[in-house]
C-alpha cells in the first residue's frame, strides 16, 4: 500500500531525509517515531504530495506514484496535519460541505457521507457549532473527519494528539484503533506512550536515518535485550556469597551487587529466560527474606534512547555521507523555498557552507564577501533570484546580481 525506497531530501546543503527505505502492506497500522527534528514530518509530506522529494527509486501510495499520478493517489489518501488546516469562522457542517465539494462530490452522497463520517468520529452533535469554538481535541476530531470523508485507503496522521490533555489523547487513541480496522494507518509521534498504544509496527527515525524497523517486541529484543530479573533480600552480612550462588543458577550469565536498602540487598540477574521461579527456590532454601522479585522487562523507551543516542553519536559518519552525496559546486543543488528554509535551520546572516571543490577555507579568503540567503523580495530588485545567496553588505551586490537586474533597474 505504501511503498519507499531511497527517499531523501535536501533543504540546501542540509539533508533532512537520507536514503530511506520501508514498505507498509494493506491493512497495517505502523508507528513512525523518532524526536523532534528526526524528519517524520518531512518523509510524511513527500508522501502525501505537499513537498517534492530530492531523489527517490521508488515513491507509491496507494498503488499510485506520488510524483506522476499525484491526483489519482489522493483520492486514496486521507492526511490529518500536526497542524489542523480548518477555517475557524466555519461552522463544522459548512467545513464538511466545503471539503465535499472539493473532492466534487455530488450533493447526496455528500450529505450521507458527512453524517457517517462526524457520526465516526464523534462530533455529530457539534455539526452547527463554529470550529474557532470548539476545543483542541474536537478540533482534531474534525480533522480526522476531513481527512475520511474521501473514504480513503491510507491515513497519514502526523502527531494526532499534540497538545491534548490526557483524556483527549485517549479519546483519540481509541479513535485512531478504532480506524485501523478498515485503513492502512501511518502515524507520527515523539510520544512512546502513543506509539506503543496503538501500532504494532514501529519505523524509528533519527537524524533523517531510518534505524530500526520491526514490531515493538521485536525491536526491544533485538536492541535492548531480554531485561534482567531484580531481587531485594536480606541476604545476611556477604552479599557476595549470594552473588556467587546465584551465579551458579542454570541459564544465569551475569549477576550485578546493587544498591543496599535498610536490610535488604539488591541484586540486577541478567541470563535466559523467565528465572523467577529458581531465584525464588533458592531464596528458599537459603532462607532469604524477600523484598521484591520481578522481571525488568526492557520498554520502547529503552529501545528509543539506545537508537536515538546511538544514532547521535556519529556526526561524522554522516557528515562524509553528505559531502560525497552533496553536489561538487558551489551552487545549493535545489532552489530553496521559505519552507525550505526555515526547516533546514538556514537563518537570514548565516554564511552557506563552502563546497569541496574550493580550495582554500572561506577563513583564508578575507576579501571574500560574506554571503547569506536574503528572503525579501524588494532586496535589490524585484527580478533576484530569491534561492541565490546574495552578498550580506547591502551596497556590494552578489556575483550574478548585475546580470540578473535590467539596465533600468541598475540606473535607479
Amino acid at each position: 500500500m505504501i511503498d519507499v525506497q531511497g527517499l531523501t531530501r535536501r533543504f540546501g546543503q542540509v539533508t533532512a531525509v537520507r536514503d530511506v527505505t520501508f514498505q507498509i502492506e494493506t491493512g497495517e497500522v505502523v508507528g513512525l517515531l523518532g524526536p523532534n527534528g528526526a524528519g517524520k514530518t518531512t518523509v510524511m509530506r513527500m508522501l502525501t504530495g505537499y513537498l517534492p522529494a530530492t531523489s527517490a527509486e521508488r515513491l507509491v501510495v496507494a498503488g499510485h506514484d506520488v510524483l506522476r499520478q499525484s491526483l489519482a493517489m489522493r483520492k486514496h489518501l486521507g492526511y490529518l496535519p500536526e497542524s489542523v488546516p480548518l477555517y475557524p469562522e466555519m461552522r463544522v457542517e459548512e467545513m464538511m460541505r466545503f471539503q465535499a465539494r472539493l473532492h466534487r462530490m455530488d450533493r447526496a452522497d455528500a450529505k450521507l457521507r458527512i453524517g457517517e463520517v462526524l457520526e465516526r468520529v464523534g462530533v455529530s452533535d457539534r455539526a452547527r457549532q463554529q470550529v474557532g469554538r470548539l476545543s483542541r481535541g474536537l478540533r482534531q476530531r474534525v480533522g480526522l473527519a476531513v481527512a475520511l470523508l474521501p473514504e480513503p485507503d491510507v491515513l497519514i496522521l502526523d502527531e494526532p494528539t499534540s497538545g491534548l490533555d490526557p483524556i483527549q489523547r485517549i479519546e483519540v487513541r481509541a479513535l485512531i484503533r478504532e480506524l485501523a480496522a478498515d485503513h492502512t494507518v501511518l502515524v507520527s509521534s515523539h510520544i512512546l506512550a502513543e506509539i506503543d498504544a496503538i501500532c504494532p509496527r514501529v519505523i524509528v527515525m533519527a537524524e533523517g536515518n531510518l534505524v530500526a524497523d520491526g514490531t515493538g517486541p521485536e525491536l526491544v529484543q533485538q536492541y535492548a535485550g531480554n531485561g534482567h530479573i531484580l531481587l531485594e533480600a536480606f541476604v545476611g552480612p556477604n552479599p557476595d556469597d549470594a552473588a556467587r550462588l546465584l551465579k551458579a543458577l542454570p541459564g544465569v550469565t551475569e549477576v550485578v551487587v546493587g544498591e543496599k536498602l535498610g536490610i535488604h540487598q539488591g541484586f540486577a540477574i541478567r541470563g535466559e529466560g523467565d528465572l523467577r521461579e529458581d531465584v525464588g527456590a533458592l531464596a528458599q532454601i537459603q532462607g532469604w527474606a524477600l523484598r521484591e522479585l520481578t522481571w525488568q522487562r526492557p520498554s520502547l523507551e529503552d529501545l528509543f534512547a539506545k537508537l536515538v543516542v546511538g544514532a547521535s553519536l556519529e556526526p561524522s559518519a554522516r557528515a562524509s555521507a553528505d559531502a560525497q552525496r552533496a553536489p561538487q559546486a558551489s551552487v545549493v543543488d535545489a532552489t530553496p523555498t521559505v519552507e525550505g528554509t526555515l526547516a533546514s535551520g538556514l537563518q537570514l546572516g548565516m554564511a552557506p557552507v563552502a563546497s569541496s571543490s574550493e580550495t582554500a577555507p572561506a577563513a583564508a579568503k578575507p576579501d571574500a564577501p560574506k554571503m547569506i540567503y536574503s528572503l525579501n523580495p524588494f532586496d535589490r530588485g524585484a527580478s533576484r533570484d530569491l534561492g541565490a545567496p546574495v552578498s550580506a553588505d547591502p551596497e556590494a551586490p552578489a556575483a550574478d546580481e548585475d546580470e540578473a537586474c535590467t539596465d533600468e533597474e541598475r540606473d535607479a
